[in-house]
């Protein structure tokens, strides 16, 4: 007993049953309680189209033959309508096909089938085959059982040369190609394969349950019924008491009358054969179905089988989570996009936080309020797309978006001036401490190395001092006139204190460069090929611009005067043994993170 409950215990789960159906430029697949479609865009963007099928199945789609019957007609109509949606999606705005075209295309799709599949055989074998085989000595039964047989033949014959003419339209092989990519998907799925690309390629592009080998069987079934109705009608005296064109209108009408019955075992037939394992028998009657497949597939790209991919993927997630949203065209999943961004951005040795900037940039919520999406729109998604273009070629965030938040501040950004950092905002709230601290109206300030006026700015927007920015870049003072138009600071063009003679100033306060020239081809591909390098390079040992301020500094101050600076990594104490001479009161001050980040000194006297 207890061997028996573990092999029960280790039975895989049963599979859920899902078909799908090529489309134009994309794929729909099925399950029975979930329906999605998925279209590669004009701009190679894959949308999606998903619902839940919520309506019950009614007692008659439960009966055998006849739920082969609505189930045709069902597939019918669901099949041109996916199709006119994936065209909605693939054709210009003015191409876009009425809603009123779906009936009659389903009109159209099922006359010209019937005609060309069914009358069309019956014309050419009444007015041809007839004539030749009433000559023959054979009785008439045996006249009825091949005339009906050669008439199959012809409907057969059709039926390939139209599947080889129209797979040589370039478009119809493209959807034959997606038919193929429904097929491997499907096959992945039904083989336990992990559901990728690389394996979905790897898997067959024929079907035991594909709509070509139903339309086989359509025709054999046909062969079967349509001889018996001829062997009885030969049996009894109506051929001879009627004219020939009545005869021909009356054998017509019993064909298609006899239609939703020989679609109903069919059906049947195919879901019989798809339930049965594969073995010698199975494979007598799949094979010419499987054969004619040959015809309607075509190999997929991987393009084509990752939109295959896309459409199976949300059937599951429909079907496995209840709450999920469903989708129409031109929408995304909240979450689904965030994943794609952090698997992009862990691609690129990105900070994981730009998710979160990136989702605040395209749609104009802050932080606090990215809790509430739920749907992305098409338009939001492409620019997304787009900055993730930009952004695995290393090119840094902030100059993508073309700025920053910075203290509260936001400030245009570009190749020209460093990006502000984290630890700058640190050396902006100790200066604003200082410069409340003191009694002096207006405080004077000095922004040395300002770059993109970021500290400036912050101090103008938290203090009424009196700033001064200065810097020897010209494009760098480009940017900080930008993000400093608004306020009265004064930009000065000076390298260190060379255009400042005279000037005095109760705080300085600077960020100035300070890695190693040594240290500079080790930085981030992001910082090294994007920002500008004299922003960067401090000298041999990165201590060059300190030794210029502590030289300097002292005759820009005015009594008791403070400066702060932005120091490296372990940089803090060769720092403070510079300004020993003409400073006091030197401090550090830590970041977050316990680096010692900030060196504050008074001028002595």
């Amino acid at each position: 007993m207890k061997e028996k409950k573990e092999k029960i215990k280790k039975q895989k789960p049963k599979k859920c049953l899902i078909g799908g159906q090529a489309l134009l430029e994309g794929v729909m697949m099925r399950s029975p309680t979930s329906t999605a479609l998925a279209v590669r865009g004009p701009d190679g963007t894959i949308l999606v189209d998903s619902k839940r099928n919520t309506r019950k199945k009614a007692w008659y789609k439960k009966v055998p033959v006849i739920r082969g019957v609505t189930a045709f007609f069902d597939s019918l109509v669901s099949g041109v309508k996916t199709l006119v949606k994936s065209a909605e999606v693939i054709a210009p705005e003015e191409e876009k096909p009425g809603k009123g075209w779906i009936g009659f295309a389903v009109f159209l799709g099922l006359a010209l089938g019937i005609g060309l599949f069914f009358v069309l055989p019956f014309i050419i074998n009444t007015f041809a085959v007839d004539r030749a085989i009433k000559e023959t000595a054979l009785s008439t039964g045996t006249r009825a059982l091949v005339q009906s047989l050669i008439e199959g033949l012809i409907r057969i014959a059709i039926f390939i040369l139209y599947l080889v003419l129209t797979g040589l339209m370039k478009d119809i092989r493209r959807t034959f190609a997606y038919h193929g990519a429904e097929h491997r998907t499907i096959n992945c799925y039904e083989k336990d394969l992990p559901l990728t690309v690389e394996n979905i390629q790897k898997c067959s592009t024929r079907h035991n349950r594909c709509g070509t080998t139903f339309l086989f069987f359509v025709m054999v079934i046909a062969i079967l019924l349509f001889s018996l109705v001829n062997w009885l009608i030969a049996l009894t005296p109506l051929e001879g008491a009627v004219s020939g064109a009545a005869m021909f209108f009356i054998k017509l009408g019993i064909r298609l009358g006899l239609l939703p019955l020989v679609a109903g075992l069919s059906y049947e037939l195919l879901r019989g054969l798809a339930a049965l394992p594969d073995n010698w028998f199975t494979l007598i009657f799949r094979a010419p179905g499987l054969g004619l497949q040959k015809l309607s597939t075509r190999k997929p790209d991987d393009a084509m089988a990752e939109v295959a991919l896309c459409a199976f993927l949300e059937v599951q997630k429909l079907d496995e989570n209840p709450e999920i949203s469903q989708l129409t065209f031109g929408q995304f999943r909240y979450a689904d996009v965030r994943a794609e961004i952090e698997t992009t951005l862990a691609q690129t040795n990105a900070d994981p936080a730009e998710t979160d900037w990136i989702f605040c940039d395209v749609t104009g919520l802050k932080r606090a309020e990215l809790k509430d999406i739920r749907i992305v729109t098409l338009k939001q998604y492409k620019k997304i797309k787009e900055i993730l273009s930009r952004r695995k070629t290393g090119e840094p965030l902030w100059h993508i978006l073309g700025y920053c938040d910075f203290y509260g501040t936001r400030l245009v950004v570009n190749r020209n001036a460093l990006i502000p950092r984290f630890e700058t905002e640190l050396l902006c709230e100790q200066a604003i401490k200082e410069i409340q601290s003191l009694k002096a109206n207006p405080v004077s300030v000095l922004d040395l190395c300002t770059g993109s006026g970021c500290i400036a700015a912050v101090l103008s927007n938290a203090t009424q001092a009196t700033i001064t920015a200065a810097d020897f870049s010209e494009p760098a003072l480009t940017v900080a006139a930008n993000n400093l138009e608004n306020t009265n600071v004064k930009i000065v063009f000076s390298d260190m204190f060379d255009n400042l003679k005279g000037e005095t100033y109760h705080v300085i306060v600077c960020n100035p460069p300070y890695i190693k020239s040594s240290d500079i081809d080790g930085l981030a591909e992001e910082v090294k090929s994007y920002e500008p390098h004299e922003a960067l390079d401090g000298g041999a040992d990165g201590l060059n611009f300190y030794r210029k301020i502590a030289q300097n500094a002292p005759a820009h101050l005015k009594k008791g005067g403070i400066v702060l600076l932005e120091v490296g990594f372990e940089q803090a104490e060769q720092v403070k043994k510079l300004l020993e001479k003409s400073f006091t009161d030197l401090s550090v001050i830590n970041d977050l993170d316990g680096v010692a980040r900030i060196v504050r000194a008074r001028l002595k006297g």
